[in-house]
Parts: structure tokens; sequence; C-alpha cells
């Protein structure tokens, strides 16, 4: 055959990268003698990015249910000054403690003044804003945020965000997945669009026909100009600060570099932000091939958001059961109360960024290394088989992320 002619037949495998087709190529095949390529219809881009659903993890067993969702997949509603997009349990059931939004606003547009029947999280990633609110005490703060602070709003508080630069991002977390039930969220022009207005004036003690350009339905976020006004409060009523602050600036608590040297974090929960009684963070970075360390949580469930990176992590659920899931900046996942796991930096030159999230007061993990470490060497020798110095060896002290 000639040479031409044999180039040709080869150009195709070469373009791909590969001769032989797997989980790289996004085929289930794991060039072992195990699986087939794919020749019915597939999404090759989702295939690619998730080669562990291929297959690829041998260790993976039994039935795990689905631990990701990409806000990709959800549908974003836009407004007049931004945008939002959800995610709650009915796009990922597994996350009952936690729902979660990423929501946009431009200069001046106001996420209108509201309450919830569940608490609020927030985290600035982009841009900057105001936040405003209110507690039954006549309590109030007004606070300007930037990239890296959080703010924290009690059930029941009553609050507003406007916008402050071109354009301003967060990400919203509430402490119940199933946030878009009827009854969690209360929008105060949707509440005096649907009261009588004679009531309204004699609440008010202003004339009733100022209320007929009350906006309805409610816009939920509109455009506005930067707020200029001050606020001052009335008898008995004092401005939030110290512990009842409802901020928490990001310049109160650097990362902390971590004993395994693999990257730094921010652990923000009820020790250092008192008012934060139902919702544990930690703010983490870890560098390429970085691992953050096998552990389980014993206090709740954990869910994640990835901010930046590439990632993949095997959950364990007992009996057996365990999967990997990959993970890309923009997915959460949810890693179920007390199941086993680890979260791994798959870039060999990127930073992975993400944020966890508990339904609790505080942020606590076991790590199976120290588990091991601090239970008589000899038991855990005889249980897995291994020869004792190396057991002796382990490290008694959490590492929390390792380096790659």
């Amino acid at each position: 055959m000639k040479s031409s002619v044999i180039l040709g037949l080869l150009t195709p495998l070469l373009v791909h990268g590969a001769a032989t087709p797997g989980f790289s190529q996004g085929e289930p095949i794991d060039g072992k003698g195990k699986g087939a390529p794919f020749s019915g219809a597939t999404n090759k881009e989702l295939d690619l990015q998730n080669p562990d659903n291929l297959g690829q993890q041998s260790t993976d067993n039994g039935v795990v249910p689905n631990l990701k969702w990409s806000f990709s997949d959800s549908k974003t509603r836009l407004l007049t000054g931004g945008w939002s997009r959800e995610q709650v349990i009915t796009d990922l059931p597994a996350s009952h403690d936690i729902a979660a939004a990423q929501q946009h606003l431009t200069k001046g547009s106001i996420r209108e003044l509201h309450w919830h029947r569940v608490a609020e999280w927030g985290y600035v990633y982009a841009g900057s804003v105001i936040t405003s609110a209110v507690d039954e005490d006549g309590n109030y703060q007004v606070a300007k945020l930037e990239v890296g602070d959080i703010w924290y709003f009690p059930k029941g508080v009553a609050h507003t965000i406007q916008g402050l630069e071109d354009q301003n991002e967060y990400l919203l977390v509430f402490d119940d997945g199933n946030f878009d039930a009827v009854g969690t969220t209360f929008n105060v022009d949707d509440w005096i669009s649907h009261t009588p207005k004679s009531v309204l004036a004699k609440n008010f003690g202003i004339n009733e026909t100022l209320f007929a350009t009350v906006p309805t339905p409610n816009p939920y976020i509109q455009n506005s100009t930067v707020s200029t006004h001050n606020v001052t409060g009335g008898a008995g009523d004092t401005e939030a600060f110290g512990n009842s602050s409802f901020v928490f600036k990001h310049t109160q608590h650097s990362e902390v570099p971590v004993p395994g040297n693999g990257g730094t974090l921010r652990i923000i929960d009820s020790r250092n932000f008192p008012i934060s009684k139902t919702i544990a963070a930690t703010v983490v970075t870890l560098k390429p091939q970085g691992l953050r360390e096998l552990h389980w949580h014993p206090n709740a469930e954990e869910w994640l958001y990835f901010h930046k990176g590439h990632a993949k992590a095997t959950v364990f659920i007992g009996n057996s059961n365990a999967r990997t899931f990959d993970f890309s900046a923009g997915d959460t996942g949810v890693f179920p109360d007390n199941s086993g796991h680890y979260i791994e930096n798959t870039s060999e030159t990127e930073e992975l960024v993400w944020i966890e999230i508990y339904k609790s007061d505080r942020v606590a993990d076991i790590p199976l290394t120290q588990w091991l470490a601090l239970t008589p060497a000899d038991i855990v020798a005889s249980l897995l088989k291994l020869p004792i110095d190396v057991v002796e060896g382990l490290k008694k002290e959490k590492q929390i992320l390792l380096e790659g």
C-alpha cells in the first residue's frame, strides 16, 4: 500500500489524538477489554466533561443518586436590571438542606425589598453591592460589600440588595432545599399591591391615591440609581454591629494555610460570624493536582459551589456504594450527611476554588487519616492488612488540603 494511502487512513486517528477510543475521547471503553463505543445518540460535549459517568473509575460500585447540578442547566430568569438562576430540590433532589442561586445586578439595580421564612447567605464574587437589613428589634445595617465579602440574614429579617458597579454578581444560599415553595419569599410590593388601598392609607397615614403606581406583578429586580441616603434610627433603633452584624468582611479573616500545604481556606461560621447560626461555610483554594483529604462531616450534608477550575470527587454512601463525579466552574454538588468523600484538583496548572456550605452553626469534619492514626496501630494494621510501621507513620494532625 502506498505511503500516501496509509497516511490518509491514519489522519483521522491522529487528529483525534489517539488510535484507540476511550474515556478521554468520550467513549465508554476502558482499554482493557471492557466497554464499546457509542453507536446511538449521545451528547459528546457532556461525555467529554464527565468521563467518570462513562465508567472511568473502576472503584465505583452500586447505586448512588445523582449528586451534581450545573447552574448552566438552570432556567435563567431575565429581569430589568439583571438576572437570576436557581438550583432547588426539584433540580437536585439529594440536596435537602440547601438551595442556591446566582444573581446579577447592573449598576443601581435593586433586588426589591423582601424577606424569607428561611435564612439567606450571600457571597459577592464580582463587583460590589449595598445590603440593607432590619430585624425584629429595629436593629438595622446598611453596608457595602465587595468581592469575598459575605452576608447572612436570619429567617424573617427584612432586606434588600443594590448593585454599585456596572456589573455585580453573587451567590445566594438558603437553608432549605425546597426554596421555591409557596410561602418562602415575601416581596414588599407584591404584598402592598394585594392589600386594600384604604387599609394602606390608614396604616401609613398617607393618601391612598399614592399607591396607584406600586408595581404589579412585582418586578423582583428593577432599575434604579445608586442610593445616596443615610439611615438614621428612630427612638430605640440601633445600627447592627459586632456580634449582631449581618455582614462578614473578608478582611476580617484572611485565608489560612493548612498543614498539608495543598492550598488555603477560610472558615466562616458562628464562631467568627456569630449571627450565622444555621449556615456554616468554607471558602477553599486548592493547588493544581492537590487533594482535599478523605473525610466526612458528622453534623450535616455538604453542599458545594465550584467557582473556578476542574475537579473530581468520589462519594461513598455505605454498603459498598460509591460514585465518582466530575465538576467544573458553575457546578453545584451535594454530599449526603456523613458520606465519605474527597475532592481532587484535576488540573496540572489551574487552582481549584469552591465554597462548602453546611446547614449548621459550625464547620466540622473527621479525616480518615487522623482517625486511623489515633486508633491503636496494631488494630488498624490487622484490619487493613498493612505493615504496622506504615500505620504508625500516619499523620495525627488534620492535613485538610494535600499537595499533588
